[in-house]
């Protein structure tokens, strides 16, 4: 039997959307024309002016005259470029995920109760927020080949000195290790807040059916962290990939360009070389393989919904 509907409601309903449809209020949307413009100020006209200085032969002073891919051929054979593409992903790879499994364990231990915990929550933000330069500069001192209070006690124990910023191994371990100190903070931030919204009677539960601590982790705790893991993965790929001040600031790239990332090298050719395009070239680059890491991570978070 067919529903039958009430000819007034259906009236009713018609001429309320009917009003809707004729009481359209233009303010709201012009309100909004500044704010647009200045995203596009700030966004779409520098992706734009560097989208046309990378098929562009020029420098600081000038753009030059057209030369379409070109710029991008002589990066692809380039040696240099390959090595900063290596390098960048072995710097995102470890950060990302050292200082999860970091972040995670100190995410775990602050959901505990126990005295001073507060006071240990503001203690392991401090790399988080501590400016970039004062923490990093910092660091070189310490590390510092000669006269570096690291070297200093190694001498002193018989175990030194290494030299951490003129061997490209070692270079390439400072590197990413203080990437890493200064951010398992947000990490740890993060999954702590997560720990906290997850229902305690979830393992309550699962101590009535007989599930020890390893399982209650794997079946409830995991399971309500992967989405927040997810957005904090494609976070710290992003930054970890465009980190300028960490390669520049503790090592300027060497020894022997072993830890210059694609942002360094956009740098070095842009500012260095005086090669707009070329520098251009491998900032979209980088914007196109950050796009696809990106774009990869969300549809793995997508199919967990």
């Amino acid at each position: 039997m067919p529903l039958e509907v009430n000819p007034r409601l259906q009236t009713e309903a018609t001429a309320l959307s009917r009003t809707r449809k004729s009481s359209f209020q233009p303010l709201p949307y012009l309100l909004l024309l500044p704010s647009l413009a200045l995203i596009f100020i700030i966004e779409f006209y520098p992706f734009i002016n560097g989208v046309s200085f990378s098929i562009h032969k020029g420098n600081l002073l000038s753009t030059g005259g057209f030369v379409g891919l070109g710029n991008y051929w002589r990066l692809f054979q380039s040696p240099g470029f390959y090595n900063a593409l290596w390098f960048s992903f072995v710097f995102a790879f470890f950060n990302v995920s050292i200082s999860y499994l970091i972040g995670l364990a100190l995410a775990l231990f602050l959901n505990l109760d126990f005295p001073g915990r507060g006071f240990c929550r503001v203690a392991l933000l401090i790399p988080w927020i501590v400016p970039a330069v004062v923490s990093i500069v910092s660091w070189k001192w310490l590390i510092a080949d000669r006269g570096g209070l690291v070297n200093i006690i190694l001498s002193s124990l018989g175990l030194g000195p290494i030299y951490f910023l003129s061997q490209s191994g070692w270079a390439m371990v400072a590197v990413i290790v203080i990437k890493i100190w200064r951010s398992f903070p947000f990490m740890m931030l993060s999954l702590l807040a997560a720990l906290q919204v997850i229902d305690r009677t979830l393992y309550e539960a699962g101590r009535i059916d007989g599930a020890n601590n390893w399982q209650l982790f794997w079946n409830i705790t995991l399971p309500h962290l992967k989405n927040i893991s997810i957005v904090q993965a494609i976070l710290m790929v992003i930054w970890s990939i465009n980190d300028f001040e960490t390669p520049f600031l503790l090592t300027q790239g060497g020894p022997s360009n072993a830890t210059e990332n694609l942002i360094l090298l956009s740098y070095r050719y842009t500012f260095g070389r005086n090669d707009v395009g070329l520098g251009s070239a491998v900032a979209i680059l980088t914007l196109i393989v950050l796009m696809v890491l990106s774009t990869t991570m969300m549809r793995q978070q997508a199919k967990s919904f």
